[in-house]
């Protein structure tokens, strides 16, 4: 691979990672419920994502009833991980939010083994474990009266949820483009989060503003379509360690957003938290990455 694509490649993937990170602080500073909020993401990535879809001929028809029928599945799922996500930034603080969820690869070292019946690989298991030391470190007293212990509870379901989704999407992505799937979860969360609009739009009298509305706006075209477009065109020009590497930065934008754009500091246990888990997140890629240059 020549080096100018390399170097295409990380542009491409640090700029998806920097609208992903850039997501949790538009979140916090919408007024609108989580569940609204998430509405709004997908309902503007989804036609983005289908004009992608439609300018590449993606064939966009499941293969099966079962796909079709885990397509929906996920597109829930989905609605499920961003509506916690973003209700752990809504509770607490984006930097509790982004580690907290940062917690997924935790599951995931459970998850691979159960449903994809792969190995146990010892050092994502090691990895793995590392994280709960940073998540009792984001923790400040173990009661959901504190708000950031219940910022870390969301987060940690968020994870829980993403790593489930990720595992799954596992398989549908041997037989369907990336792009594809995400449409479909794009907009089977948009169809089910429309009763939303109903019950809880009434009480969110903001969500007609242009604020609110452009918040959405770029939630869903640059943080969401964009940004996924960006790091699977990423994926064709670098490693598959390399783009761990870089997907691991998104918590480190994250706060760095928080900081300027919201002027939350955070804590000295956040920090050392926070260094465990990117650590324990990055440690298999680095090494994978470490151990291909000295062959």
């Amino acid at each position: 691979m020549k080096q100018t694509e390399r170097w295409r490649g990380a542009i491409s993937a640090n700029i998806a990672v920097l609208f992903f990170g850039l997501a949790g602080v538009l979140g916090k500073l919408s007024t609108l419920a989580s569940p609204l909020i998430v509405l709004g993401r997908v309902f503007f990535a989804s036609p983005v994502l289908l004009t992608l879809c439609i300018v590449q001929k993606l064939p966009l028809r499941p293969q099966s009833l079962r796909d079709g029928i885990t397509l929906v599945g996920l597109g829930a799922l989905l609605a499920l991980h961003w509506t916690t996500f973003f209700q752990s930034i809504a509770v607490s603080n984006v930097a509790i939010g982004l580690l907290s969820y940062s917690s997924f690869p935790l599951f995931t070292a459970i998850l691979e083994p159960l449903l994809l019946r792969q190995r146990l690989s010892r050092i994502h298991v090691v990895a793995a474990l590392l994280i709960l030391p940073g998540i009792y470190l984001l923790v400040p007293s173990f009661t959901f009266q504190n708000q950031t212990t219940l910022g870390v509870f969301w987060g940690v379901l968020s994870g829980a949820t993403f790593a489930l989704l990720s595992v799954t999407n596992r398989g549908l992505g041997e037989r369907y483009p990336s792009l594809v799937i995400s449409l479909y979860q794009d907009g089977v969360a948009t169809l089910l989060l429309l009763p939303a609009l109903f019950l809880l739009a009434p009480n969110n009298a903001s969500l007609w503003t242009p604020r609110e509305l452009l918040i959405l706006l770029f939630l869903g075209v640059f943080c969401t379509a964009l940004a996924h477009t960006l790091f699977i065109a990423s994926l064709r020009l670098m490693t598959a360690q390399s783009a761990s590497l870089v997907a691991s930065l998104e918590p480190v934008w994250g706060i760095i957003f928080g900081i300027v754009l919201l002027h939350e500091l955070p804590t000295l246990n956040t920090l050392l938290g926070g260094l465990l888990i990117v650590g324990a997140v990055m440690l298999p890629a680095l090494l994978t990455f470490a151990s291909s240059r000295t062959k």
